[in-house]
């Protein structure tokens, strides 16, 4: 999937979740409420890669890292869309600032 089917699955989800909240009397999602869910979403994350990494003991870490990778990348899609942000021109953006700043100090690889 490219990043804007991502971003769609993403929001679709959301979507889902917000119906089944409001109908359960919890109320949909604010993106305080999706930021706080990703902060969690990285702790949980943390803990897997300490794991994997073999400095925790978690059961079946690697098998569940792919799981918990998801759940921030969802966190990360849904609050784009909800503050409208282009990802895709973002990360553009961001990673040719960042090569001119190590192209300009002949930090980049070659290749």
């Amino acid at each position: 999937m490219d990043l804007e089917s991502l971003r769609l699955r993403a929001v679709a989800i959301a979507e889902l979740y917000d119906r089944h909240n409001v109908a359960v009397g919890r109320g949909a999602w604010s993106t305080g409420d999706l930021a706080l869910g990703f902060v969690g979403d990285v702790g949980d994350l943390a803990k897997l890669v300490m794991a994997v990494d073999g400095r925790r003991e978690i059961t079946d870490a690697r098998e569940r890292l792919g799981h918990e990778l998801a759940d921030c990348l969802w966190s990360v899609l849904v609050l784009a869309d909800r503050y409208g942000v282009d990802l895709a021109a973002e990360f553009t953006r961001m990673t040719a600032g960042i090569e001119e700043h190590l192209e300009a100090r002949g930090l980049r690889e070659a290749g």
